[in-house]
């Protein structure tokens, strides 16, 4: 009997959230949400649709993973630890290669939050269903303003006709005004041997070294060494915009992608919490008044303060670059 597993990624750096996210406790276990965290949530939204659990990572947050899930799931549940990033692609071919070929993969990010259970369960119904079809379905997301952080799918009903990447302003409002645009969100649903036999025949060379690591593999943690060798491709580039068996999905439920200050910041305007007048204020051991200021953004983490503009959140990557190379302890 097929089961339906949700396969979790969480292996990204969330440089974009520093200081919040740093390598020890990137930002899908920063305890934002009535102290819960992105991690958390993801597994309550989707536990209760499939049977098993199957997280892919990193060594920075193995324990970080299993203590979640030891507190928070009652599925069976296994954990894959990547030694090297190589990025979604092979990612999704270790969680394949790990389970029968006709288990269904609902494969997500670790830091989205979805909202309106009634919405989010009529998309998974429908995915499953292109699934059992042998179909690779991806979820779009009805776009509600011109946003540039986000890829875009182009569609035609279920039928995708183009992939773009993140847009700048104005393509970004044409491709809302043309309606047909949905946001990308990052979420799949296919059966295992689908995705395997389309990866074999797009990059037959990933899953080659997929399958070499995997060969190695005796406790949860993958080779480095042979890891190495595989190349770093996302998914939509080695697979998704080269497959005849895509199908997109029309997501109606909230979803918000909080991969930036930004993206904090509307969220959490709704919910009126860490929003001082027009300006988000996150600070973990200091108090923060502000006067004056509009669309300013203060972060505090240890012994780092983050201040600058709201829309300019996306440059924060570019300061974690930096330090990277300038000082490495404030983001271990």
């Amino acid at each position: 009997m097929s089961n339906k597993v949700h396969v979790i990624l969480s292996g990204g750096s969330g440089s974009r959230l520093w200081p919040l996210s740093k390598k020890s406790r990137t930002k899908q276990y920063i305890p934002l949400f009535d102290k819960k965290n992105l991690f958390e949530i993801t597994l309550d939204n989707n536990q209760k649709f499939c049977d098993e659990i199957l997280v892919v990572g990193n060594i920075d947050n193995y324990e970080l993973s299993l203590s979640a899930l030891q507190e928070n799931v009652t599925n069976t549940y296994q954990v894959i630890v990547e030694a090297l990033s190589k990025n979604t692609a092979a990612a999704i071919a270790f969680a394949a290669l790990s389970l029968e070929e006709d288990d269904f993969m609902l494969v997500t990010p670790s830091d989205h939050v979805i909202e309106d259970e009634k919405a989010y369960e009529k998309a998974l119904n429908e995915a499953f269903d292109f699934a059992e079809k042998d179909y690779l379905v991806t979820f779009g997301i009805q776009p509600t303003k011109p946003e540039t952080g986000y890829g875009y799918i182009q569609s035609e009903g279920s039928n995708v006709v183009a992939f773009h990447e993140k847009p700048n302003k104005d393509t970004a409002k044409s491709f809302v005004e043309a309606g047909n645009y949905l946001w990308n969100s990052g979420i799949f649903c296919f059966k295992a041997k689908t995705y395997l036999e389309e990866l074999s025949a797009f990059r037959p060379d990933i899953l080659e070294a997929c399958k070499s690591v995997m060969n190695l593999k005796q406790t949860d943690f993958l080779d480095a060494v042979e890891s190495k060798k595989i190349p770093s491709e996302s998914i939509d580039y080695a697979v998704m915009e080269h497959s005849k068996k895509i199908k997109v999905v029309k997501g109606t439920f909230e979803w918000s992608d909080l991969g930036s200050f930004e993206a904090l910041f509307d969220y959490f305007s709704s919910k009126n919490a860490y929003v001082q007048d027009s300006n988000l204020v996150i600070a973990e051991t200091a108090h923060v008044e502000l006067h004056g200021l509009e669309n300013t953004m203060v972060i505090q983490s240890g012994e780092a303060i983050l201040v600058m503009p709201i829309e300019q959140s996306q440059e924060v990557k570019k300061i974690y670059q930096r330090l990277l190379k300038t000082n490495t302890k404030l983001i271990e």
